[in-house]
């Protein structure tokens, strides 16, 4: 593209930028005094990213200019340069000072660095990224293993408020405690709410020997009842010619979402293992037509992923709502799980509020679908309090988006976030298999490399934990040494064109 054409293109966008400041302003004014420029930047990005960029970046690249890959965190100012350069190149002067608040390069890594220490840890150390990683049981009775844990490298101490009990999260809290006072370690603490928990109900079976089982069988092309009745699960009977008379019957945790679910909404079990179709529903049950099995059994407590259904569920249950008060006497920050609109962000600081609990961090884990289309509108929202972050809960969101898609839309969160100066948490199978079984894929190393690229990466528990934290470490400075943020094109992004409609 000529010199003349890509300034008049960019120019285009440029004003459109200009022309949104209003709203970008008054975004602005709505939010915490330390995200005024953040929420700025990131209505401008929204703006920036409606446009298909891949056109420029050849032609920007041969002029040795920025290619706007990289300018997530400071927009205006990035724009504004590759502009002037190009007018220079045509002996034209530059552009004229705007009537706007200009975040350049530097600033925006200062501002992003601010709220990350803020949030997770403040202490110099080798790599800027931090290292948390999820509490095993035993944890809450043995004070070695936590010292080990950080030891390798922990920073903050994640307690899955899914599993266990109050006396055992105390536990957790009183060993890191005693931590921190006998290593002058600042060791944070964090705890995820469960929200609604959409998973299968219990299912006991008794085979002709007696014995009960936990599961029922399933295959692709089989149909299968959903209910909100009262039930031990069921398999399918088959008759002689090998045909469906009895339609296998499995039970809900959460009896609302058979309210919610539509005819041709797709239902996964079982992290996507079990997928199906809802063929017919009535008051009390759907059913569902198996289409994709990579497991032949259904079991007990499995979770439900509903990624075309909109439901009615509220994003704080009562449990959690009862755990705020212990949550935020004992946590450094929470984790949100079952955010998927502004309003739900409200809804919790509504909930903090009543307790007094201003200065406690809060995550939103973003691991629905619903949840990743309203990303910009979640963040806007969170900025009104000063610590906050987001989780890329990759696992459930993989379920949701397909997994064909993962890797797009952990970048797209990845770069709303940087504008956002929002730090980011990489979580979800990170090292899972040198946790597990001692021994690391190819695969999950390249993972964790890409992992250094978000301000903070979990790790789950496992037999070999520890090895997994030093690894993670070792490949977090290597890794920091090489790069801050990656570069990548930039099609035009639906997210965005969706989010400037909706945002006002």
């Amino acid at each position: 593209m000529k010199i003349p054409k890509l300034e008049k293109e960019l120019m285009f966008i440029y004003t459109h930028i200009l022309d949104s400041e209003k709203i970008s302003e008054k975004l602005a004014a709505g939010v915490h005094k330390d995200y005024t420029l953040s929420a700025k930047n990131l209505y401008r990005y929204l703006v920036l990213r409606s446009y298909d960029l891949r056109k420029y970046h050849d032609s920007l690249s041969d002029l040795g200019i920025s290619a706007l890959r990289s300018a997530e965190a400071y927009v205006l100012s990035n724009l504004q340069n590759v502009i002037s350069i190009l007018r220079m190149l045509q002996a034209k002067p530059p552009l004229e000072p705007v009537n706007a608040e200009i975040i350049g390069y530097k600033k925006s890594k200062k501002i992003l660095r601010k709220h990350a220490n803020r949030l997770f840890n403040s202490a110099r150390k080798r790599h800027f990224t931090e290292i948390m990683v999820t509490l095993p049981e035993e944890a809450a009775a043995n004070y070695e293993l936590i010292e080990a844990m950080v030891d390798k490298g922990m920073e903050i101490a994640r307690i899955n408020l899914s599993h266990g009990d109050l006396d055992q999260w105390k536990g957790m809290v009183d060993n890191i405690n005693q931590l921190r006072n006998n290593s002058g370690q600042d060791i944070k603490i964090y705890m995820d709410l469960s929200g609604p928990k959409i998973r299968t109900s219990s299912i006991e079976i008794q085979d002709k020997s007696g014995k009960t089982r936990n599961s029922i069988k399933v295959k692709a092309g089989e149909h299968l009842i959903l209910t909100r009745e009262q039930t031990s699960g069921k398999d399918s009977v088959y008759g002689d010619k090998n045909q469906q008379i009895e339609m296998a019957e499995v039970g809900v945790l959460l009896p609302e979402i058979i309210d919610d679910v539509k005819i041709n909404d797709v239902i996964h079990f079982d992290d996507g293992m079990i997928s199906g179709r809802v063929v017919d529903k009535d008051q009390d049950k759907v059913e569902l037509l198996i289409t994709d099995t990579y497991k032949t059994k259904l079991s007990s407590y499995k979770g439900i992923n509903l990624p075309n259904t909109k439901l009615n569920l509220p994003s704080l249950t009562d449990r959690d709502i009862e755990l705020l008060p212990f949550v935020c006497a004992h946590a450094d920050m929470l984790g949100y799980s079952f955010v998927r609109t502004a309003e739900d962000v409200q809804r919790l600081y509504a909930e903090l509020d009543k307790i007094d609990a201003h200065d406690i961090g809060v995550i939103f884990k973003i691991e629905n679908q619903e949840a990743f289309k309203n990303l910009p509108a979640i963040l806007l929202e969170g900025m009104k309090r000063a610590k906050i972050g987001v989780m890329i809960a990759r696992g459930d969101l993989a379920v949701e988006i397909g997994y064909e898609r993962i890797s797009e839309v952990q970048n797209q969160i990845l770069w709303l976030c940087e504008a956002a100066h929002v730090p980011v948490i990489w979580a979800t199978q990170v090292l899972e298999n040198l946790a597990k079984t001692g021994i690391a894929t190819r695969a999950e190393i390249s993972d964790a490399s890409q992992s250094a690229s978000a301000e903070c990466v979990m790790l789950n528990k496992g037999p070999y934990i520890l090895d997994a934290i030093d690894t993670l470490k070792q490949i977090l400075i290597k890794m920091e040494s090489h790069s801050f943020k990656k570069k990548n094109a930039l099609r035009a992004l639906n997210l965005a064109k969706n989010a400037l409609n909706e945002i006002v």
